[in-house]
């Protein structure tokens, strides 16, 4: 976890390079955004501001990151996490409209690995073999990595889990970061999103967990923020990511956007969203 001059250093400079680009009287919104709708949130932010001509500053990071972010600055017309569970920590807090909140696209848990698979990982279990480097996301500022707790703690004995707290290499601070983990060669195997394998097909395949596994899926939902300069601007943004148009996006980028597509590729229908309580060892104190 960051101390608190880390914390304002960081979004010092995200907040510097979001706004530097923005003209002094040019039309802009500011979005704190999780890193698990980066390539397509990027690709429909230029087509909007193409049509419109409002310019989209994001701020990436882990979605608890930039949440604190957003209410530390009292800044930001979007809050786009990477799944329900920070936004309904944000609804809870007060810091976003609720009623704006829109779902834009489903995301499927899965263990990401090198093109080809190298180590031979087929399963859960296999991330425990003394060969394979595993990392998981920081679990208490990455969606990613609160999905990955849940699904080691549900499927794993207390030995196991044990083992494999004890060989992870690394705890990523983003969705962004744990995906390039395994393209870097950082690990062998992370627990991320199916979708990890689109961003870098070259480098990056997917296994899929086996159903049973699978506690839940996730979403990517986006909301006004309370602090938000341009609320006509934010809300116009909204409508476009769940247009026709802006989901064409997020559909090219390889995003699921229905819950039965996600359900098929699971092989299983799954509840959808909600909220995960860490479990207090898995907090850093």
């Amino acid at each position: 976890m960051f101390s608190s001059l880390g914390r304002l250093l960081l979004l010092a400079l995200a907040l510097l390079a979001a706004c530097g680009k923005s003209g002094e009287n040019a039309p802009s919104i500011l979005v704190f955004a999780g890193s698990a709708s980066r390539p397509a949130l990027l690709q429909a932010a230029k087509v909007f501001e193409q049509r419109s001509g409002t310019e989209v500053d994001v701020v990436f990071g882990g979605s608890g990151q930039v949440l604190s972010q957003m209410i530390l600055a009292k800044k930001g017309d979007l809050y786009f996490p990477g799944s329900s569970d920070y936004m309904e920590i944000a609804k809870k807090k007060g810091v976003v409209l609720a009623e704006s909140e829109t779902r834009l696209a489903y995301l499927v848990p899965a263990i990401a690995v090198a093109r080809g698979n190298p180590k031979g990982v087929q399963n859960l279990e296999d991330l425990l073999r003394e060969d394979v480097r595993v990392a998981i996301a920081n679990p208490e500022s990455v969606c990613v990595g609160s999905y990955a707790v849940e699904i080691l703690e549900k499927s794993l004995s207390a030995a196991q889990l044990a083992a494999l707290r004890k060989k992870l290499v690394t705890y990523t601070g983003s969705c962004a970061k744990t995906a390039s983990a395994v393209s870097l060669g950082a690990a062998d195997a992370v627990m991320g999103w199916r979708i990890f394998a689109s961003w870098d097909p070259k480098r990056i395949e997917v296994v899929p967990l086996h159903q049973e596994q699978i506690v839940r899926v996730g979403y990517l939902p986006v909301a006004l923020s309370r602090f938000g300069r341009n609320p006509e601007g934010g809300r116009a943004f909204i409508r476009f990511l769940a247009s026709r148009e802006g989901r064409d996006i997020f559909r090219a980028a390889g995003y699921f956007m229905t819950e039965r597509e996600a359900f098929d590729w699971i092989g299983s229908r799954k509840p959808v969203g909600g909220l995960y309580r860490l479990p207090e060892d898995w907090i850093s104190r």
